[in-house]
This record gives C-alpha cells, structure tokens and sequence, in this order.
C-alpha cells in the first residue's frame, strides 16, 4: 500500500510568483521604452552636425544658436502656455532652469558652432562621444543614486570604441583641425555631461515640458542680445538653404529632441541618456545611406555592433541574489 504524504504550501509563496513575473514584465517594457527614446533621441539629433555644417557657412556661431534656440523657445512657449494656461511662477525653477540651459544649450551650441569652423567632423564625433566618460565620472562624485560600477566603465570604453570605428574611413585623410577647435568641442562634450547631471538633480520633479520649455526661453534671453550686439547678423545674406538647415536644428533638433531627452532623463538617469552621443554618428550613417545612397560600409556595421554591445553593457546591473522560501511538505507546517 502507497502511503502519500500531504503537502502543504505556504499561501503567501503562491502570491509571490505571479507578482515576480509581472514584475519583470513591467520591467522589460520599462527598459524597451526607454530604449526607444534613446534611439528617437539619436535620430533627432544625428543630422544636428550635418545642418550646423550647412547653417554655419553663413551663419555666424551665435547668431545660429540664438535662431536655434529662440525659435524652438517660441514652440515649446506656446504650446506650454495654451495646455497649462500659464507658467511656473516658482523663482527656484527659474533659476534651475536658467543655469541647466547654460550647460545643456546656450554653451555648448556656441561652442559646436565655432570649433566644427575648424575641426573636421569626423573629430567633432569623436570628442562629442567624451560627453558618456564625463557624465560616469562627474555623477559618481555628484549624485547618490548614479554610481559608478565596472559595466558602466566597461560600457563607455565600447561605445569609445565604436565611435572611433565609425569615423576610422576619415583616419586616412587625417583628422585636420586647430587646437582651439578641439578645446571647444571638448569643453561641450564637458557642459552636457554638467547639464545632464544637474536636471536629473534639480529639475526631477518638474512638470511635463516645463523644464525644456523654461531652459530654452531662458537660454534665448541672454543668447539673442550677445548674437545681435556681437555679430549683428544681416537676415538678407542668409540663403533658403540656411534657413531650412536652421529650421530643422529648431523643431526637430531642438524643441522636439529635448521633450524626449527630459522625458528620458526622468525615466533612467544621466549616465544613461549621454550614451546617445555614441548613437548619434551611427543614425547619420544611416540616414545617409536610406535617403542620400551613401554605402554602407564593413567599418560602419562593425561600429554599430560594438556601440550596441556597449549600451547593453552598461547597463547591466549585478544579480543580487534572493533567499529561497522553502516548501514546506509536512502536515505540521
């Protein structure tokens, strides 16, 4: 005769599977949106280098980032105004507003805009990609929550790496560019890792397009009046093609990729969203080959590899091991 013992299991171990799994399906969609953004984010910004080339053949460094910005200023302006009714009145947000657009906008614009009259943009890319290194090191030192581990360095190098792979085909006519060019460029790639770690810190709470609305409208009020009394532009010089360049770096480059990257940057954190400057390159490789029939190069595939290897590894995170419930299987449990 079989005996079979009765097994009794714990009700509350019976709640817990179903929660981990819907947990970790609400994670994976997390982190596929978040992906997604990020690579909105790159097509957004992957022709930027292409129109500020064309913009800034007649258009002096600040005069195109006072177009740039005050035109996207003006969109996002209104649009906040006629959903919100009004804008913030806090001081504080203003002030927060004001210094993270001097570091994500008005700087690094300007910066952009003059070194790419002296540095090939091949180079430019390169010291662009600088931008994911000093956000990891700047947010270990700055922030709590945004450490520093061995995927993130490990990650950064990849995406480095992949970068320098991208724009190699240029190697051989020799990365040209003045000292003072590479500074400036360098010292953006600086301002943006600044400017990423400060709104994740001060700006986290901010209402939806509040935030990059109120940067561009305070970036514009001290970068129009430098453009006009430094360079004093003359609008009658510029051809359609520079205002076509600058109507894209406005609305779609500008007003429209910085609603994504706030709305990035409240969803991860800054580590995470700089590594857009390594998939910016890539998205304009491929714009150039689905619309300009550009070739695709073996470099160009080999780039794309190592940069998305480098994206997945750092963001990994160290499996930290749960302790095992036991099932009980006596009746005197």
């Amino acid at each position: 005769m079989i005996t079979i013992k009765s097994i009794h299991i714990d009700n509350d171990l019976l709640e817990v599977a179903p929660r981990k799994i819907a947990f970790k399906q609400t994670t994976y969609i997390m982190k596929s949106v978040n992906y997604l953004l990020l690579l909105l984010l790159a097509t957004l910004w992957g022709p930027s280098f292409l129109f500020i080339k064309i913009a800034g053949e007649e258009m002096q460094p600040l005069t195109l980032a006072a177009f740039r910005i005050g035109i996207a200023a003006i969109l996002l302006g209104i649009y906040v105004f006629v959903v919100k009714g009004q804008f913030v009145k806090n001081l504080s947000f203003w002030m927060h507003v004001a210094v993270s657009g001097f570091f994500a906008q008005g700087l690094p614009f300007v910066l952009i805009n003059w070194g790419e009259q002296y540095i090939s943009s091949a180079l430019a890319a390169i010291l662009n990609g600088l931008t994911p290194l000093f956000t990891i090191l700047i947010a270990h030192q700055a922030t709590k929550t945004d450490k520093l581990n061995s995927f993130k360095v490990i990650g950064a190098l990849f995406g480095f790496l992949g970068l320098c792979v991208l724009v190699s085909p240029s190697f051989q006519h020799g990365l040209t560019g003045s000292t003072m060019g590479i500074i400036a460029v360098t010292l953006a790639a600086l301002s943006y890792a600044i400017a990423l770690i400060y709104s994740k810190t001060f700006l986290q709470n901010s209402a939806p397009l509040t935030a990059p609305a109120g940067q561009l409208i305070m970036s514009s009020i001290y970068l129009i009046p430098m453009a006009l009394f430094i360079e004093t532009p003359d609008l009658s010089t510029y051809s359609w093609n520079t205002w076509i360049a600058v109507s894209f770096l406005a609305v779609l480059g500008t007003a429209l990729a910085f609603v994504v990257y706030f709305k990035l940057l409240m969803r991860t954190n800054s580590s995470f969203v700089s590594q857009v400057t390594y998939l910016m390159p890539l998205f304009g490789v491929l714009l150039g080959y689905i619309f300009l029939n550009e070739e695709l190069s073996g470099a160009s595939m080999l780039a794309g590899l190592i940069i998305l290897m480098g994206l997945l590894i750092s963001n990994q995170k160290k499996q930290v091991q749960l302790p095992v419930q036991k099932v009980c299987t006596t009746p005197t449990c």
